[in-house]
């Protein structure tokens, strides 16, 4: 909805969503809405590996936020 607004955005999800969050996406109008995976699960992860996974994965959101969805 951000991105139907000119705000970008970004979203993050596991692999096992992935096929959601495009068939959302279509809904939505964005066929092309690119979003970022992240390793499956996060839930359970401790504080610290999570920490790192959000590092690992930083400079991808930098960069998609930067050049925007369109």
């Amino acid at each position: 909805m951000f991105e139907q607004h000119g705000i970008p955005a970004v979203s993050i999800v596991t692999e096992p969503f992935r096929r959601t969050c495009a068939a959302m996406a279509r809904s939505r109008g964005l066929p092309d809405f690119r979003f970022l995976d992240m390793p499956h699960p996060i839930a359970n992860l401790a504080e610290e590996m999570l920490q790192r996974r959000a590092e690992a994965i930083a400079p991808q959101v930098v960069e998609l936020l930067l050049r925007g969805q369109g």
